[in-house]
């Protein structure tokens, strides 16, 4: 009796998905609860599981869109393997970016004067026409057909090589103008693949952004000095106390929690009940943190961080950066957030405007760390060689003003100068 393999839920905004690729092959012996496919949505892949144990059959294809709720497959219990150690079909990008008129089976070809069982060149019956016509040894020839045999094309091609290599050079005209050079062969291919379920919602969401809210950004720098004295002090300690690395990430995401504090509108949506626009306003900050993943770009949250410890965040961005670029996190861990920051200065970036991830009211964008000369101490007129960050805040300029923007980055820029306050909550 065959069992239908039918696409479950995956979160309540899913209605579809894209088969990213069949772990398992038609024909092929499966066990109840084992992976047989990959189904890559706007959210997040999961794996659907086979219902029971049996041989499988497929219904639709990878690089299909299928909804929530199809019959995409079939275990039949009472079926025989034909398939033994197969391969798992082939991936969307895959698909998308083979021929349609390539050949079924790849065949490695022979070298290219391969001989058949007659001791014969392999040549078709017009390129031997043609060859015996203009006398060419098919022997010398190089073949470009299928298993090296030689084409028509093949030996015209070699007719003119061999005009060509007779013809003399005519003897250059000094009064003559140099000849334009020819142009320098290359390939000039193009390929065009199907864009993810995750990348198309990037882009759905990004464009909502920028048609929806009022974006201004506004920047400032900070000195990384004392957060990078402080992390080389404690960062063996830590380690060994926690199981974990002391990164710049989670002074920011503390000192963006005391900015939250200081400025609660930054905290904010702005929303409609009844055709009204209302500001929703959270007691809790729930910072997010992009993350770019094989697939695209991620944001899983961290939940109440204004309660979390260095530790806590640490440990929690460990595990949700690498479950989101393995693509094992969870939808309802993407949703939600009432703060973004990015961190383009992994990259290397100097300087950049991030997009509001929406409702959100603001981002912080990290960039890279440079050694720059300013002023230092400040207000001495003296200039030292200090390790600068460039800071972004893209704010919603319908709920937040130029000065409470500016505010939020100075809150922040004190926090990480000096990092005591992060412990005072000062």
């Amino acid at each position: 009796m065959a069992v239908d393999i039918v696409i479950p839920q995956a979160g309540e905004s899913v209605t579809s998905g894209v088969i990213a690729r069949w772990v398992k092959a038609p024909g092929q012996a499966v066990k109840r609860d084992e992976v047989v496919l990959e189904l890559e949505t706007d959210k997040v892949t999961m794996e659907v599981v086979s219902p029971a144990d049996g041989v499988l059959s497929v219904l639709a294809q990878a690089g299909e869109t299928v909804a929530i709720g199809q019959k995409v497959g079939t275990v039949d219990g009472s079926a025989t393997a034909t398939v033994v150690g197969a391969k798992p079909a082939q991936t969307q990008a895959a698909a998308a970016s083979t021929s349609a008129s390539a050949p079924a089976v790849a065949v490695a070809a022979p070298p290219a004067h391969a001989e058949g069982a007659n001791g014969d060149v392999r040549a078709t019956p017009l390129a031997r026409k043609i060859a015996a016509e203009h006398g060419v040894d098919l022997s010398r020839v190089q073949g470009t057909g299928a298993g090296g045999r030689v084409r028509e094309q093949d030996v015209l091609a070699a007719v003119e090589a061999r005009k060509a290599a007779a013809t003399p050079a005519p003897a250059a005209k000094p009064e003559t103008p140099a000849a334009r050079p020819a142009p320098v062969a290359g390939s000039r291919g193009v390929t065009r693949e199907r864009m993810s379920p995750l990348r198309q919602r990037v882009a759905q969401r990004l464009v909502q952004s920028q048609h929806t809210a009022a974006i201004l950004t506004t920047f400032n720098e900070v000195d990384m000095t004392a957060v990078m004295d402080l992390r080389k002090q404690y960062k063996e300690d830590f380690e060994k106390k926690h199981g974990v690395g002391l990164g710049f990430m989670s002074f920011f995401v503390k000192a963006a929690v005391a900015a939250l504090r200081h400025m609660p509108v930054a905290n904010s949506y702005i929303v409609e009940e009844q055709g009204v626009p209302m500001i929703e306003r959270h007691d809790y900050c729930d910072v997010a943190v992009a993350v770019s993943t094989p697939k695209g770009l991620m944001v899983p949250v961290l939940r109440n961080a204004e309660s979390m410890t260095f530790a806590d965040v640490e440990k929690s961005l460990k595990d949700l950066a690498t479950r989101a670029r393995d693509g094992k996190i969870e939808l309802a861990e993407l949703q939600g957030g009432t703060f973004t920051i990015s961190n383009g200065g992994v990259f290397g970036s100097l300087m950049g405007t991030p997009i509001i991830n929406p409702p959100q009211s603001a981002i912080l964008g990290m960039h890279a760390i440079k050694n720059r000369a300013v002023e230092w101490p400040v207000g001495s007129g003296q200039v030292a060689i200090r390790p600068m960050m460039y800071l972004a805040l893209s704010y919603d300029h319908r709920l937040l003003d130029g000065a409470d923007a500016v505010q939020f980055l100075v809150k922040v820029k004190q926090c990480i100068e000096d990092p005591q306050r992060l412990l005072l909550g000062v």
